[in-house]
């Protein structure tokens, strides 16, 4: 009888356990939060919304598995002003960049490639770099002097490599990747990852390798080194190896035809910095960009930008992260790669508090006297205006979805931040 109870009460338990790492919908107070408190979330996104400081956002807070906050505002078109959906898709730009990451680890744990392994290795047209030297703005011509060392893979997931963006990057790095046909990854057209990586491969880098941290195009090369090594199309591989097994039903690169009706249009803002309908589909930023990319059958995989999704299903991946790399009885990574990700591993001279982890932003002890979330939470944001942060000390996932640029009025991430845990009562 005895062996019975045990075992009954082990199952429980077990089941008990299971349940907490998927996410469900509960009372705020269940988990520790003041459901007064959370409405203060809701006067802040309808004054960004009222005055047209945002066309609208989707918000998805949980804390232990528990979701206690998951709401849309605003519209999804500001043409025709329908109102924005819990289940509409946004752009998630550089939250790809996590996800990525996340891919990359997984081969590391297979045993495919060390993390301080030249990526050369695998990717010959990084074997021998050239560094930029001296840069002639009026012609764009350049001279180079030879890289000290290789590019590791370690550099890659932490923006140390010295690659640059295109688009979005230096002065130089604009001039040099666009002469080359090298894009930023967004709305580009039917270009191949293996075709931009090949050819960025020839061009300089911004700096020496390990020397600083650039922003740059090293999770695209990352997501070309994860087609290299297993096989697999970038979007194949996080399809079958992410999305599928954790339940992301809404997550792709390029979205099926039936869910095009879900896309959130981008809006961009006026003179008065105020959010307005963006009439034509197209920008140009150095270059070309197709807006309404999600919604076309493009072939290009950016591992740094490319994928769109629900608030719910990039809710998933933070609690699959939160759970120490399992969610749903599915184990994507293992706990102890989980928490190399989320140490420190560079700090970037102008970051003051915060260190850069693999492929994300990590707070430390000098973070909090400036912001809420606990030493150890990581981060990341994406162009179109986007933010997520996963606390393990306090088992709070929290995200904040915008589609609009460009937006001037994106202090109110950290305004969110600020009113998650200021409705926070219970530490647990």
């Amino acid at each position: 009888m005895r062996k019975c109870l045990l075992a009954l009460a082990i199952t429980l338990l077990c089941l008990n356990l299971f349940a907490q790492s998927v996410l469900k919908e509960a009372a705020p107070a269940s988990a520790g939060f003041s459901a007064e408190r959370l409405q203060r979330i809701d006067k802040l996104m309808q004054e960004y919304v009222d005055k047209k400081w945002m066309p609208g956002a989707s918000i998805l807070i949980a804390r232990e598995g528990k979701i206690v906050y998951h709401k849309a505002f605003g519209y999804s078109n500001l043409d025709t002003k329908k109102p924005l959906q819990k289940d509409d898709i946004f752009r998630i730009a550089s939250q790809t960049k996590a996800v990525t990451a996340v891919g990359v680890l997984m081969l590391y744990e297979e045993g495919k490639f060390g993390l301080d392994d030249p990526i050369g290795n695998y990717i010959p047209a990084f074997k021998k770099m050239e560094v930029l030297d001296k840069f002639n703005a009026a012609d764009t011509t350049y001279t180079t002097v030879p890289a000290k060392s290789a590019i590791t893979i370690r550099q890659l997931l932490t923006h140390t490599s010295g690659i640059g963006y295109a688009q979005i990057g230096s002065n130089e790095s604009n001039a040099i990747y666009y002469k080359n046909g090298i894009m930023g990854g967004l709305g580009v057209g039917n270009l191949l990852l293996a075709d931009q990586m090949k050819t960025l491969g020839k061009l300089p880098l911004m700096h020496q390798p390990g020397e600083k941290w650039t922003y740059g195009l090293n999770i695209d090369l990352l997501g070309y080194l994860i087609e290299v090594v297993s096989g697999q199309s970038l979007d194949e591989f996080l399809r079958t190896r992410i999305f599928e097994p954790l339940g992301m039903k809404d997550t792709y690169f390029f979205l099926p035809k039936s869910k095009y009706n879900r896309l959130v249009k981008v809006a961009s803002e006026n003179e008065e910095k105020e959010s307005v309908f963006m009439k034509d589909r197209y920008f140009t930023m150095n270059g070309t960009v197709d807006v309404e990319y999600p919604a076309t059958e493009g072939t290009f995989f950016s591992g740094g930008g490319g994928l769109n999704c629900t608030a719910l299903d990039y809710g998933i991946f933070m609690q699959m992260l939160l759970n120490n790399g399992e969610y749903n009885g599915k184990r994507i990574l293992s706990p102890t790669t989980v928490t190399m990700m989320r140490s420190p591993q560079f700090h970037p001279a102008y970051w003051d508090d915060k260190f850069m982890g693999l492929g994300v932003g990590i707070y430390t002890e000098k973070s909090v006297p400036k912001t809420p979330p606990s030493p150890g939470s990581f981060e990341w944001g994406g162009f179109f205006s986007s933010s997520f942060w996963v606390d393990p000390e306090k088992k709070i996932i929290a995200q904040l979805f915008i589609n609009q640029f460009p937006h001037s009025h994106g202090e109110i991430h950290n305004k969110f931040k600020v009113l998650v845990y200021a409705a926070l009562e219970a530490m647990q």
